[in-house]
């Protein structure tokens, strides 16, 4: 399978190739000219490029007419999840990712344990983890991850999605029912201390709708990996 790479240098049937993708494909891989690889766009659109030249900071390439990525799913979902301790974020966005999710949003609330510091430099790692695991797993687009929010923020967010589902410990609707016919999609999920009473309420009352994974309680690492799954599921994205 040729090894894929996202550019937005392409126009006129050529393409380059910059950075440590170009550095990784030229002398991790040793790629020859002419051998081939994938190239993406980022938005959905990839392109069979054919190495033409080697040059100090690039690779040149020829490319073909682009075609529709066949991995990007038939809904838009976006993950908010709970700020969550040590590592687990970058577990969250690596799956997330790969599960189809356009962007990922953590957010802090009453109970999480984790608290805001160097965020910008989080978010910067954050993002090449999405990048790394939308080439691994074929994605057509690079999924965003957002800075971090307020809970209390993201009721202004709730107007960019035809439906927001929040996924709360207490249960609710079946995920089944609350996607039939929607087409951009949010998904809540909670930190390791779940959500206080008076953020479930503010949740609701902006309109978010309550839905319940089963009886069992799932960790919050766990949660939005079930959920997405689910919802890809539902959807016809796992088929």
């Amino acid at each position: 399978m040729p090894h894929r790479y996202f550019t937005t240098d392409i126009a006129g049937g050529t393409a380059r190739l910059w950075g440590q993708d170009a550095h990784h494909l030229a002398h991790v891989m040793r790629a020859k000219l002419g051998e081939e690889v994938v190239l993406c766009d980022g938005r959905a659109l990839e392109y069979t490029g054919r190495i033409t030249r080697f040059e100090k900071d690039c690779i040149c390439f020829s490319v073909s007419p682009g075609y529709p990525s066949a991995a990007e799913p038939s809904i838009q979902a976006s993950l908010f999840v709970g700020y969550p301790k040590q590592g687990k974020l970058e577990v969250i966005i690596q799956k997330a990712v790969e599960l189809g999710a356009v962007s990922v949003t953590p957010f802090f609330s009453r109970y999480c344990v984790a608290a805001p510091k160097k965020e910008e430099e989080k978010n910067a790692r954050y993002n090449r983890v999405a990048a790394e695991a939308a080439g691994q797993c074929g994605r057509g687009i690079l999924p965003r991850v957002e800075p971090p929010l307020k809970l209390a923020d993201l009721p202004a967010r709730f107007g960019d999605f035809d439906r927001v589902l929040f996924f709360y410990e207490g249960g609710g609707a079946p995920l089944r029912q609350a996607v039939q016919g929607a087409g951009r999609v949010a998904l809540i999920t909670g930190s390791e201390g779940g959500f206080a009473p008076e953020e479930a309420e503010l949740l609701q009352n902006a309109g978010a709708r309550v839905i319940g994974l089963g009886p069992r309680i799932l960790r919050c690492e766990t949660a939005p990996t079930a959920a997405l799954a689910a919802l890809m599921a539902f959807t016809g994205n796992l088929e």
